[in-house]
C-alpha cells in the first residue's frame, strides 16, 4: 500500500511539475504578446522553449503530461475546424467559379504540380539513399509481435472515397469523402447558377457568410499556435532519448538532408524560377506552415494555419487557396510518399542484404507517384506508401517495423515538407491564373497581414 501511495504521490508532483512550467511558459508567451512581438517570433520563442524543457524533464525523469496536456488540446481544437473547413471552403471556391472549364483548367495544374513533385521528392530520396547507405552493417531483431499493415485493394481504394453517407463521414473525420461531396455541390452550383442566378444567389451568400464566419474561428484557435508549439515540441523531445537517436542515426540523417535538399533546391527553385518572387521571403512568411506542420505532424491539424498563411501572407486569392490547400492536405505528399519510401526502401534491402537493380529504382518512383494517389484519405499515409513501394519491389515488410522507433521524428520534417509542397503549389497555381497580388507579396508587413499578433 506504501508503495502504491508513493507511486501515486511521484506520478502527482511530477504532473505538477509539467503544470506550473506550462503556466510559466504561457506567461511569457503572454506578456510578449501584450509587447506586440510577432506572431512568428513568438512561435520560435515557443519551440525553443519547448526543446529546453523536454531536455530538462528528459533528465530529471519527470513525466511531461502536464506539459502535453495542452498540447492535446490544441491539436484537438485545431481539428475540430478541419471537417467544416474542407467543406464549406471547398464550397465556397468552386462555387464562386464562373465556369467548369475553369475548374478543371486548375484542377489539372493543382494535380500536376503534386504529382510532379512528389516525384521529384522520391528521386532525391533515392539518390540520397544510396549515399549514405542507411542500414549498412546494421543487425537488428524485428520486433515481437510485427504485423505489416494491410494494404487496401484499388476497389476499395476507390470505394472509401465514394461519399456513401456524407454525415456519417464527417463524424467519422474522413476528409476525402466530405471533399468529394463538397464538390458536387459545387457543380451543381455553376450548373444552375450558369442558367439562373437568381435561383443559387441565397446559397452563395449562405455560403459566403459560413466562410467569414469559420475565419473568425480560425482566428481564435491559430492564436493559440505558440502556446501549442511550445507543449507539443517538449513532449516530443522527452519522449526519445540519445540511444534511439544513435541506433538509426543514419535513418535520420540521410532522411533530413533529403527532406531538406527537396525543401531548399526543388521548392525554392520553382518558387523562383516560376512564380519569379524571392525565395527566401517566401520561406520567412510561410513559417507559421512549417512550424505548426512540424510539431502537430498533421497536413489536417495544418491546413487552418496554411489556409492564413496562403491568402494573408503570401496574398493568393481566396478561390485558389481554398481549392488547393484542403485538397493538398489529402493528396499532396511530397515527403510521406515521396521521400520517405525511397529511404526505407533502400535501408530494407541494406539490412537484408538485397541488391536493387536500375528497373528497381524506376519501379520505386513510378510507384511512389501512383500510390500517393491511392492513400488519399487513408490514415497513415506515410506506412501505406511505403508498404506498397516493398511490396513492388519484393522486400521484406520488416523493413518498415525496424525504422518504427524513429519515423516521429522523421515524421515531424515529412510533414513540413507536405505542407510546403501545398503552400508552393497554391503560389504557382495563383500566379500561372493571375491570381496573386505580387505587389501586396513584395511589400505587406507579415505579422500585420496575419493578424495574430494578440492573444
Amino acid at each position: 500500500m506504501d508503495d502504491v501511495q508513493n507511486n501515486l504521490l511521484s506520478a502527482v508532483q511530477t504532473n505538477w511539475y509539467g503544470f506550473v512550467t506550462s503556466i510559466f511558459v504561457f506567461f511569457i508567451l503572454f506578456a510578449l504578446a501584450k509587447k506586440r512581438v510577432g506572431f512568428g517570433t513568438r512561435v520560435i520563442i515557443g519551440l525553443g522553449l519547448g526543446l529546453l524543457a523536454g531536455i530538462l524533464f528528459q533528465n530529471l525523469d519527470y513525466d511531461t503530461k502536464g506539459i502535453t496536456t495542452f498540447g492535446s488540446i490544441y491539436v484537438s481544437l485545431i481539428k475540430m475546424l478541419v471537417i467544416p473547413l474542407v467543406f464549406v471552403l471547398v464550397l465556397n471556391s468552386i462555387s464562386s467559379l464562373t465556369s467548369l472549364e475553369y475548374l478543371r483548367k486548375i484542377g489539372f495544374k493543382t494535380f500536376a504540380w503534386f504529382l510532379g513533385t512528389t516525384g521529384i521528392a522520391s528521386i532525391i530520396g533515392l539518390l540520397v539513399a544510396l549515399a549514405f547507405n542507411p542500414g549498412s552493417g546494421i543487425q537488428q531483431a524485428v520486433p515481437e509481435g510485427f504485423e505489416a499493415r494491410e494494404i487496401p485493394t484499388f476497389s476499395q481504394v476507390i470505394l472509401d472515397l465514394v461519399p456513401a453517407n456524407p454525415i456519417n463521414e464527417a463524424a467519422n473525420g474522413k476528409v476525402v469523402p466530405v471533399l468529394i461531396f463538397a464538390i458536387f455541390l459545387a457543380v451543381a452550383i455553376i450548373k444552375i447558377g450558369s442558367k439562373n442566378a437568381e435561383a443559387v444567389k441565397p446559397v452563395r451568400d449562405l455560403i459566403q457568410s459560413l466562410t467569414q464566419v469559420l475565419h473568425q474561428v480560425v482566428k481564435f484557435v491559430i492564436r493559440l499556435t505558440p502556446y501549442g508549439v511550445f507543449a507539443l515540441i517538449a513532449g516530443i523531445t522527452a519522449r526519445y532519448g540519445w540511444e534511439t537517436l544513435q541506433e538509426l542515426g543514419s535513418v535520420i540523417l540521410a532522411s533530413y538532408t533529403a527532406l531538406i535538399i527537396h525543401f531548399v533546391l526543388v521548392f525554392g527553385g520553382l518558387v523562383l524560377l516560376v512564380a519569379k518572387v524571392n525565395p527566401l521571403r517566401f520561406f520567412r512568411k510561410i513559417y507559421p506552415t512549417i512550424a505548426v506542420a512540424f510539431t502537430t505532424r498533421s497536413s489536417y491539424a495544418t491546413l487552418p494555419v496554411n489556409l492564413e498563411v496562403i491568402t494573408k501572407r503570401l496574398h493568393v486569392s481566396p478561390r485558389i487557396a481554398s481549392f488547393v490547400a484542403p485538397l493538398g492536405a489529402s493528396v499532396n505528399f511530397n515527403g510521406c510518399g515521396g521521400v520517405w519510401p525511397a529511404i526505407v526502401a533502400v535501408f530494407t534491402a541494406q539490412v537484408f542484404g538485397i541488391d536493387l537493380t536500375a528497373t528497381d529504382y524506376i519501379v520505386l518512383v513510378l510507384v511512389s507517384i501512383i500510390s500517393s494517389i491511392g492513400v488519399a484519405g487513408v490514415p497513415g499515409p506515410a506506412v501505406i506508401s511505403t508498404t506498397v513501394v516493398l511490396t513492388a519491389l519484393g522486400l521484406p515488410l520488416e523493413g518498415i517495423a525496424i525504422v518504427a522507433g524513429v519515423e516521429a521524428l522523421i515524421d515531424m520534417g515529412r510533414t513540413a515538407v507536405n505542407a510546403t509542397g501545398t503552400t508552393v503549389t497554391s503560389l504557382l497555381v495563383a500566379s500561372s491564373e493571375g491570381e496573386f497580388d505580387r505587389e501586396a507579396f513584395n511589400n505587406g508587413d507579415d505579422d500585420e497581414e496575419i493578424a495574430l499578433s494578440a492573444v
